[in-house]
C-alpha cells in the first residue's frame, strides 16, 4: 500500500530558507540606518516612531487576511506577490525623496511583510515536520542579525544608507521571481488526512473560525509570548547597566547573547526534535521562560540577571515554530491558515504594544520592575497556553 505523504520538495524547503532569511532582513536595516536617514530626510530622529505606525497597521492587516486569502490565490502567489510589493517598498525607502514618501513605503512594507509572515508559517506548519520549524526561524534571526551588518557596511563604505536599502530590495526582488517559477510546486503541499464527514462539508465559513475559543487564547498565547520575547530583549541592557551596575561594553556583550541563545536554542531543537513530541517541548519551554523571568527578578548581581535573560532566550526559541506547528490540532486543519494569519497580528500586536506598557511602567517605577513585569507576562502565557490548549476544537474520530 502506498503512502499518502507528499514528499518534501528540496527546491521549495531551500526557498523556504532563503524567505525566512529574506523576511528577518529589513528588520535590522531601519535601527542602523535611521541616524543617517532621519538626517537626510530632515526629520528629528524621535519620528521614528511615526514611521513604525504605518508600517505595523500594514502588518496587520496583512496578516488577519491572509489567511483568508490563501485560499483562493494559493501560496506560491501570495508570496510571489507579497515578496514583490517588499521589494517595491524597500525601493522606495531608498529612493525616498521624503519623509512622507517613507511612510507610504512603510505601509507598503508592512502590508508585504505580514502577508509573508503569515503565508510562510501557515504553509511551513503544514508541510515540514518540528525539525524544519525551528530551523526556519532560527533562519529568520540569521536574517535580523545580517540586516545591521549590510547597513553598516554600506554606511561605512559606501558613506550612504541607501545602497543598504537597494541591497536587500534586489534580493527581494529575485526572491519574488524565485516564487512565481516555483508557484504551482507550492500549491501542492500534502493536506491533512480529513474524517469523510469533514471532506464533504463545503469550505468553512469565516464566521465558525472565529467562534472557536481555542483560536483566540492561541492569538492571546503568540501575543504574550512575543511580548516577553521582544520586552526581554528590547530593556535588558537598560536593566543591567542602569539597574545592576554593569558596563556598557559587557551589558552589551550579554544582550547579543540573549538573541544568540535564541538562535543556538533553535538550531539545536532542529536537531532534537525526533526525540521529543513537540506538544511536550513547548510545556517544558514555557516553563524554562518562567524560571528565566524569575532569575532576572530576583535581586542580586547583573550575571545573574544576565544568566535569566540567555535562559528566557534559549527557552523561547522552540515556542513560536512548535506552537504554530500544532495550530492545526488546536483548532482542526479546515481552520489553521486563517488561525495562523491570525496569531501573526497577535504577534505583531504584542511585539508593540506591551513592550510599549512595559516602557511606561520602568519610567514610573524603575528599570528593575522589568523583573517583575516579565515574571507576570510569563505567568500570563501560561494561563493562555493552558486555555488555547484546553479548548481545543474536537478532532474528528473514526
Amino acid at each position: 500500500m502506498k503512502s499518502s505523504v507528499t514528499p518534501i520538495r528540496l527546491s521549495v524547503l531551500a526557498l523556504s530558507y532563503f524567505a525566512f532569511i529574506s523576511l528577518g532582513l529589513p528588520d535590522g536595516l531601519l535601527g542602523v540606518a535611521w541616524p543617517s536617514m532621519s538626517a537626510d530626510l530632515d526629520v528629528p530622529r524621535e519620528t521614528i516612531g511615526l514611521l513604525l505606525i504605518p508600517s505595523t497597521c500594514g502588518y496587520l492587516i496583512s496578516s488577519v487576511t491572509a489567511g483568508f486569502v490563501l485560499s483562493k490565490l494559493g501560496v506560491g502567489r501570495l508570496l510571489a506577490g507579497s515578496t514583490a510589493l517588499a521589494s517595491l517598498a524597500l525601493f522606495g525607502y531608498a529612493l525616498s525623496p521624503a519623509f512622507a514618501f517613507t511612510m507610504a513605503a512603510a505601509l507598503f512594507a508592512g502590508f508585504a511583510g505580514g502577508a509573508i509572515d503569515a503565508g510562510l508559517n501557515a504553509y511551513a506548519a503544514s508541510a515540514f515536520g518540528p525539525r524544519h520549524m525551528n530551523w526556519l526561524h532560527a533562519f529568520f534571526g540569521l536574517g535580523v542579525a545580517m540586516g545591521p551588518l549590510i547597513m553598516t557596511a554600506a554606511i561605512q563604505y559606501g558613506d550612504a544608507w541607501r545602497p543598504g536599502y537597494l541591497v536587500v530590495a534586489s534580493g527581494q526582488a529575485v526572491l519574488a521571481v524565485a516564487f512565481v517559477l516555483t508557484a504551482r510546486q507550492w500549491a501542492r503541499r500534502p493536506e491533512p488526512e480529513q474524517a469523510p464527514h469533514e471532506a464533504h462539508a463545503g469550505p468553512v465559513r469565516a464566521r465558525d473560525t472565529f467562534k472557536l475559543p481555542a483560536v483566540w487564547f492561541s492569538v492571546l498565547t503568540i501575543a504574550v509570548y512575543v511580548a516577553l520575547e521582544v520586552g526581554a530583549g528590547l530593556f535588558a541592557y537598560q536593566l543591567l547597566t542602569e539597574g545592576r551596575g554593569m558596563s556598557d561594553a559587557v551589558a552589551g556583550v550579554c544582550v547579543s547573547l540573549y538573541w544568540g541563545s535564541l538562535f543556538v536554542g533553535r538550531v539545536l531543537q532542529g536537531f532534537a526534535a525526533h526525540r521529543f513530541l513537540p506538544g511536550r517541548t513547548v510545556v517544558w519551554s514555557i516553563g524554562g521562560m518562567a524560571a528565566g523571568a524569575v532569575l532576572v527578578a530576583v535581586p542580586g548581581p547583573g550575571w545573574l540577571a544576565a544568566f535569566g535573560f540567555i535562559v528566557i532566550g534559549f527557552a523561547a526559541a522552540a515556542v513560536f515554530p512548535l506552537f504554530t506547528l500544532l495550530t492545526a490540532e488546536r483548532v482542526g486543519a479546515a481552520h489553521a491558515d486563517r488561525t495562523i494569519g491570525l496569531q501573526m497580528a497577535g504577534a505583531g500586536l504584542g511585539g508593540s504594544i506591551i513592550p510599549a506598557i512595559i516602557g511606561v511602567v520602568l519610567g514610573t517605577w524603575g528599570v528593575n520592575a522589568l523583573g517583575l513585569s516579565l515574571v507576570v507576562l510569563a505567568a500570563a502565557l501560561i494561563v493562555a497556553y493552558l486555555a488555547a490548549t484546553r479548548t481545543r476544537h474536537p478532532q474528528p474520530t473514526g
